[in-house]
């Protein structure tokens, strides 16, 4: 993450001139990768507007918006009705790309493993605690596993992608709905814990025979290994552009834009993808309103090209032309 985390600095050593407007923003580090690159891509067609993003987990960015000590949060798990009856005002959920969560695996030796959702689950439990584990093997024929323990790495941050991970794990294991639960923070079973996506992907590459979570991006350009997830139609499947977008096929939008895709319909259909959103308060009459109110705009239309190169999948058209009409209602 070295690239990414050198256009962060940049972005935040780059002084802002007599005249500009500023905007900062914090959270989900999901997003982190694509956010980064609209600042610098909208600061360059607007100089006059610098924006500032720190991945600080989703946690943290819900906590400072609804503190009021940025222009915007970022998230990749909705608030909950009492997180919004916090805010000094109406927060609103704006969806920007949509991504997958995938289990990244460094396992001496073996590559390409399949897991069912329940599968993972018993892991992040500690049910099923060694490679060569039956319930292992029985998903992945002909591979040899070795005999060795799991080690588990989860977020130890407040984080969107942990939100998606578990309100997966929650669909699809009873247990686990029950013992852990659904949220951006949960009291893990087992595992070692890892701030932000960087930490758990730096402490799977430092750990032989674990198993981690991150978003799609931080797998690609780390170039670490991660798995098949079996989908509600029986299939296995890996996150990617086509297989998030197919996920967000099968949802209908409510109109506070806080739905949840994991676990969706559809033969190609990867289980465990989610919108990311910005999280901005409805009025906000001042320039700092209204330079965010055109970013979001530009986010909509020429931003969203950038999402595939990044590992994200664009938004629907449908959903685009739906988000666009509340952000032109922004005040």
């Amino acid at each position: 993450m070295k690239r990414i985390a050198i256009l962060s600095t940049l972005l935040f050593a780059a002084p802002a001139f007599a005249g500009a407007i500023v905007l900062n923003g914090a959270g989900s580090t999901f997003g982190y990768p694509i956010y980064t690159k609209w600042a610098d891509q909208y600061h360059a067609a607007h100089p006059d507007v610098q924006i500032n993003y720190q991945g600080i987990g989703s946690g943290g960015g819900i906590r400072q918006i609804t503190e009021k000590t940025i222009d915007f949060g970022a998230t990749d798990g909705p608030m909950t009705d009492a997180q919004l009856a916090k805010g000094p005002g109406k927060l609103v959920h704006i969806p920007t790309v949509l991504g997958a969560t995938v289990p990244i695996l460094n396992v001496p030796g073996v590559k390409s493993l399949r897991f069912t959702g329940p599968l993972l689950a018993d892991i992040y439990l500690g049910k099923v605690a060694k490679w060569n584990d039956p319930e292992i093997a029985k998903v992945n024929p002909g591979v040899k596993l070795p005999d060795a323990p799991i080690t588990v790495i989860h977020r130890a941050d407040g984080s969107g992608t942990t939100y998606s991970f578990v309100d997966y794990l929650s669909k699809v294991s009873p247990q686990w709905k029950t013992k852990v639960g659904v949220g951006t923070s949960v009291d893990w079973p087992v595992g070692l814990g890892g701030k932000g996506s960087d930490g758990v992907t730096g402490l799977v590459k430092q750990n032989a025979n674990s198993i981690g979570y991150v978003e799609l991006i931080y797998a690609l350009q780390n170039k670490i290994d991660y798995a098949a997830v079996k989908n509600k139609a029986g299939r296995y499947v890996k996150g990617g552009l086509a297989s998030v977008t197919a996920a967000a096929a099968a949802a209908r939008m409510p109109k506070d834009y806080r739905v949840s895709i994991t676990d969706a319909p559809g033969a190609r259909a990867y289980p465990i993808s989610t919108y990311t959103w910005l999280l901005v308060y409805a009025d906000n009459p001042t320039p700092q309103g209204k330079a965010l109110k055109q970013f979001l705009l530009w986010m909509l239309g020429a931003g969203q090209k950038d999402a595939a190169a990044l590992g994200y999948a664009p938004l629907p058209a449908n959903v685009r032309a739906m988000v666009k009409k509340t952000v032109e209602q922004l005040r």
